[in-house]
């Protein structure tokens, strides 16, 4: 009969608190399956501007405009939360490096949580090695994504409200994008395919409950994913470029998924852009987009949150200052690019509220860099 009281008034109380937001994943803001520092610092805001090997991810049709053949054999990006950067800070600065490896580790996660109870922790590492030429990308992405938190929702910390949350993705498989052109560029045209070989987690704790995670926790499938892709470039000055991304082309569902079932199916959207960019001086120019994310609303989210805008200010191709806005919150960053070397420092934010605009700031932090030849 306790247990039952007891039951019952965990579930009365549950009922009693205002919806939050759950660990999930942004993908009406964030759709790509691997994100480009350099597109979160204009506020993901990127599939005009695109011209590298991630417009895989982008805008297959972001081929057309590569300048040069590239092999990248490191390309890879660290991203991690504010509140991530809390748990990390404290001790000496050495232990940071192994302890942002723990972060991937639920159990180490929830041990760095303890003194941090409230703060979300995310972090996500991403790599995409390719070989990459006009109108050609081959190769290969991983990512992995982890967020995490304890919720300090009564002072008892031994309370059955005080759960600890995880939530897990992640991502590989093989990348193959063509792109071509008519009327000398003024059209571009392009699709990807990602052969995607998808885990998700997501899974709560109570206070006194050990972290143990089974495989059969875990959900998984993998999926042929073709994204398609279009840039028209009207060539007059100030070169206005419109765009249209279309994603899960083919509406594929999960395959080979897991006895606890597959991932949530991959929305089919649709993305739409538009750019301006002039040039400001003989080795300067100014990209001003503007995308509006997942037009058919497949998510059922607020349109606030799925605009996006950017800019970035190009020095001779090799300094660039970006500021961008998106999911309602700015973003900024900065790159340097060699031939055979890159480097960019981003922040961005992601709004953590289930329903609201601007109502919980989850800001990040991201440093990227590929070298090749």
């Amino acid at each position: 009969m306790k247990t039952v009281l007891l039951t019952l008034s965990i579930f009365l109380l549950f009922l009693s608190l205002p919806a939050r937001a759950e660990l999930t994943f942004e993908d009406h803001a964030f759709p790509e399956f691997i994100t480009s520092s350099r597109a979160l610092a204009m506020g993901n805001a990127f599939i005009c501007k695109v011209d590298d090997a991630s417009s895989s991810f982008y805008n297959p049709a972001g081929l057309g405009t590569v300048r040069r053949p590239q092999f990248n054999i490191g390309n890879i990006h660290f991203e991690g939360s504010s509140g991530l950067l809390k748990v990390l800070g404290p001790g000496a600065a050495t232990e940071i490096p192994g302890n942002y490896v723990d972060s991937f580790d639920p159990s180490e996660m929830r041990s760095m949580l303890a003194e941090n109870k409230g703060e979300l922790a995310h972090s996500r590492v991403n790599l995409f090695p390719n070989f990459t030429v006009r109108g050609l990308t081959l190769g290969y992405l991983a990512s992995q994504r982890n967020r995490s938190t304890i919720n300090d929702l009564d002072p008892d910390p031994n309370n059955a409200l005080n759960t600890f949350e995880i939530a897990e993705r992640r991502d590989h498989g093989p990348v193959m994008s063509l792109s071509g052109s008519l009327f000398g560029g003024v059209l571009k045209f392009g699709a990807s395919g990602v052969y995607l070989i998808r885990r998700d987690l997501y899974k709560s704790f109570l206070p006194t409950a050990p972290t143990v995670i089974a495989d059969s926790d875990y959900k998984t499938g993998k999926s042929l994913q073709v994204t398609a892709g279009t840039k028209l470039t009207i060539p007059v000055a100030l070169l206005p470029t419109f765009s249209a991304v279309l994603r899960n082309a083919t509406s594929s569902d999960w395959s080979d998924v897991s006895a606890n079932g597959g991932p949530d199916k991959i929305k089919q959207t649709i993305d739409v852009g538009f750019s301006l960019t002039p040039q400001i001086s003989k080795k300067s120019r100014l990209h001003m987009e503007l995308n509006l994310k997942d037009m058919n609303n497949s998510y059922d989210t607020d349109v606030k949150r799925r605009m996006a805008a950017g800019m970035e200010l190009d020095f001779n191709r090799r300094l660039f200052l970006r500021l961008g806005y998106g999911d309602g919150w700015g973003s900024g960053g900065i790159g340097v690019r060699a031939r055979s070397f890159g480097l960019d420092l981003t922040t961005y934010a992601i709004d953590r509220s289930l329903d609201g605009f601007r109502e919980q700031e989850d800001r990040r932090w991201v440093i990227s860099m590929f070298s090749g030849f």
